[in-house]
């Protein structure tokens, strides 16, 4: 490494005054070091542009003076004001409103409003209180993120006692006394005083890594989230549910639907999801009780841990958040809580089982293409939406998404025989839930309907979404894949398409039929859709019946054309 170069790259980094600054500590370093440090690849140094954002944001977040990172180890595992800047940067990025306009958020509101009025027909739970909302991307962040940090904290702090405890009792005499300073790349950083203790850096940079993965997750998740339950657990203060105006404008455009009918359809989603969740008490509490028995379980290779730790034995800030990734050192999960991830993944079904069939059922007569929407919908889950991908990336959970379709039959199905009065009425206490088959048994039904669903998208994804079972679920490449297969893996307007394209044959297909349609009184698919809802619920097996709203397509090969999708969701 030219020795000019590196000059320049300090001052382009840090300014005139602190380049200079830095420069001149690195030439007092002793030879030795001087040259390993100069034996670097350039090219391995970060461009001056995220040197600043990133010193930008742990000023942010509240590290500028040693009592400043004291108060942000006491804080807890995660430094929540680094996240938080890190996401808000993320979420301002290039293209991003910073404001709703006037004309937007009277739409969005206008649809809210309808959608509660469509689903006072349909649903026995009364409307959440307060008033929706309409936000912004930075606007998203800035309400959810403190939820997301509380959802995350019991794994980060199992991950940093974890950290102390191989330090304290495997490494023995290794990092004894002090530690002086360390090195970020090429750039010496001195540690103040009362920081030099080794376990107190190792928790000060545990609580900035995690930080640092929370707000770029957060940061990424604020341009594809619609709404605030789209990862399914209430995550905003606001009871009564909002809109990410921006975000369901965007997604409405790319499909070529008209824009009225997507908003109607993601409002839908967004009430019936408020009125669950402030209707029924215990839902959140119990979706905490899951996650925080799921983070008690982590446990920790500590061999693995430690070779990260003795590799890091400079104290580079980037070795040491290697050691606290939980894809590098976390072990298979227990029974526990595979049991625990079970059980949240059922729960997580019913509510959105539950949604997918009161909006359906409140939509079906005011939103002309709601099987096309609802379909899209399914199959974004199918191949990872926003709630298996949180899930796994924040706290390593790998969720099946493939569940819903099972939920929403199952409610469908309540509603049929029962009345939706009844249907609503087992939300009064977790042990009237109705239960979902057994994942054993009813592998073939919820891999086909996700397959057929996602076509090639899914394709080599096992019963648990793994790729050809390649990597485990906490592997970086599952989570780069879990990042990615929720909009860049599909092309959502040719599915569209050719949904739309199924429709116009199914209708030509029906006109040539127009007399024996007129004696059997049909009035078109919407109608013969309305008439299944109130039938017992069981699905046909004929894939030529176009009545049912879930029918289930395990039985289709994979060479035959696929079925209507005009009435049954497919």
């Amino acid at each position: 490494m030219d020795e000019n170069a590196l000059h320049q790259w300090l001052i382009d980094c840090f300014g005139q005054v602190q380049g200079e600054m830095a420069w001149s500590q690195l030439s007092q370093l002793p030879a030795e070091v001087r040259q390993q440090l100069m034996s670097q690849d350039p090219n391995s140094l970060p461009k001056p542009g995220e040197v600043q954002a990133l010193m930008q944001a742990l000023t942010a977040g509240g590290l500028n003076t040693p009592a400043d990172m004291q108060e942000s180890v006491q804080s807890g595992p995660i430094n929540v004001k680094l996240a938080k800047s890190l996401a808000l940067q993320k979420a301002n990025e290039v293209g991003s409103e910073r404001e709703v306009t006037a004309e937007e958020g009277q739409a969005v509101r206008q649809a809210m409003i309808e959608a509660n009025l469509w689903l006072d027909t349909v649903c026995d739970i009364d409307p959440s209180p307060g008033q929706s909302q309409v936000l912004t991307r930075a606007g998203w962040v800035e309400a959810t993120l403190d939820s997301w940090a509380s959802f995350a904290s019991p794994v980060a702090q199992s991950m940093g006692d974890a950290l102390t405890a191989v330090l304290s009792d495997r490494l023995g005499g290794a990092f004894e006394g002090e530690i002086s300073g360390m090195f970020a790349g090429p750039v010496p950083i001195p540690i103040p005083e009362g920081m030099k203790d080794p376990m107190q850096l190792i928790r000060l940079l545990g609580n900035t890594s995690f930080a640092m993965q929370l707000g770029q997750a957060a940061g990424a998740m604020s341009h594809e989230v619609r709404g605030s339950f789209d990862q399914g657990i209430a995550l905003h203060s606001n009871q009564a549910g909002a809109l990410i105006a921006q975000n369901c404008l965007e997604y409405g455009k790319a499909l070529e639907i008209d824009q009225g009918e997507v908003l109607a359809f993601l409002a839908l989603q967004e009430v019936a999801h408020a009125r669950l969740f402030a209707h029924v008490r215990w839902l959140m509490p119990r979706f905490e009780a899951l996650i925080g028995k799921y983070a008690r379980g982590v446990d920790i290779d500590l061999d693995a841990m430690e070779e990260q730790l003795r590799e890091a034995i400079t104290m580079d800030p980037e070795s040491i958040s290697g050691a606290v990734n939980l894809s590098k050192v976390g072990i298979a999960d227990t029974p526990e809580q595979e049991e625990a991830i079970t059980s949240l993944e059922n729960l997580l079904a019913l509510v959105e089982g539950w949604v997918d069939c009161v909006t359906w059922k409140a939509g079906m007569a005011h939103i002309p293409h709601i099987e096309q929407l609802r379909e899209m919908m399914r199959r974004e889950r199918a191949v990872g939406g926003p709630a298996e991908v949180t899930f796994e990336s924040l706290l390593g959970m790998h969720l099946r998404p493939k569940r819903i379709r099972e939920a929403a039959n199952i409610w469908e199905q309540i509603d049929s025989s029962e009345g939706h009065e009844s249907r609503d009425a087992k939300w009064s206490h977790p042990d009237l839930l109705p239960t979902l088959p057994e994942a054993s048994t009813s592998a073939a039904d919820t891999a086909s309907s996700a397959d057929s669903a996602g076509g090639k998208a899914s394709q080599g994804h096992d019963e648990d979404g793994d790729q050809d079972g390649q990597h485990p679920s906490n592997s970086p490449e599952a989570s780069s894949a879990a990042g990615s297969r929720s909009s860049s893996s599909i092309d959502w307007d040719a599915e569209l398409s050719k949904l739309l394209d199924e429709d116009a044959r199914y209708i030509a297909d029906t006109q040539t039929d127009a007399a024996p349609e007129a004696a059997t009184g049909s009035q078109g698919p919407a109608s013969e859709a309305a008439d299944d809802a109130q039938d017992s619920g069981s699905e046909s097996d004929s894939p030529s019946s176009p009545t049912s709203p879930n029918t289930d397509d395990s039985d289709r090969k994979p060479d035959d054309p696929p079925e209507d999708t005009t009435s049954n969701g497919h």
